[in-house]
């Protein structure tokens, strides 16, 4: 699983490592790979990657959810962050699959049900009137199951994060650092550095979540709705 999660905090090349050349002679087409310089196929690791694009999206909910005092979140930028998401439950492996399908169809339900209902609030007094909350594809539902796949996610970073060994990890940075950094190159050291930039994705999605996961479920609690299903 951890060979899965660096594709997410890798950032992808924009360009190809090798430009392909097409030339033509005699009615025929062959194309020559060129390898391109180093620093022309890598970016900058800790930007531009999917784990800094989902850090940032739930950080501008949380901001926009402090805005407005902790009252109301718009749905439809709730949706677009929660779809990026979805990635995630992808290197999760096929014991989460059922997990990756429903956490994307919720999310899908939701996403189209936000052409008509403008908040999260919305939702739930829509299926409260109609008493539906609970009912299997209603909108309330569809939300609860979604608050869960983040959580889930959360947790799981915690959990990732707390197997690493901090004084061993510096350690072995500090001699990196100091005995084979100078010698290696770009690419090789964006790479070594790599984990450290998750790491910190994972820690400004696990800060920033927490608030809209908190804020989902005192929707229901503050409408008598138990959180036990």
């Amino acid at each position: 699983m951890a060979l899965q999660f660096y594709s997410l905090f890798k950032r992808r090349d924009k360009r190809q490592h090798c430009r392909e050349k097409e030339t033509k002679k005699a009615g025929s087409t062959r194309i020559t790979r060129i390898p391109m310089d180093e620093d022309d196929g890598f970016e900058d690791a800790g930007t531009g990657t999917p784990l800094s694009a989902i850090a940032e999206a739930f950080e501008e909910l949380s901001s926009c959810l402090k805005s407005n005092g902790y009252d109301d979140l718009r749905l439809k930028p709730f949706c677009d962050a929660c779809s990026l998401v979805s990635v995630l439950f992808g290197c999760l492996g096929i014991a989460f699959k059922f997990a990756e399908l429903e956490y994307v169809s919720k999310v899908r339900d939701l996403a189209e049900a936000s052409e008509v209902f403008g908040s999260l609030n919305s939702i739930l007094d829509y299926d409260v009137r109609s008493d539906t909350v609970r009912t299997p594809g209603s909108l309330s539902r569809n939300l609860r199951r979604v608050r869960q796949g983040l959580d889930l996610i959360r947790a799981l970073f915690q959990n990732f994060l707390s197997t690493y060994d901090d004084s061993l990890k510096e350690a072995a940075s500090m001699a990196y650092a100091k005995v084979c950094a100078p010698y290696h190159t770009w690419a090789v050291r964006t790479a070594v550095s790599a984990d450290d930039s998750a790491e910190r994705e994972m820690r400004r999605y696990i800060d920033a979540s927490l608030p809209i996961i908190e804020y989902i479920d005192k929707l229901y609690i503050s409408r008598s709705i138990t959180l036990d299903w």
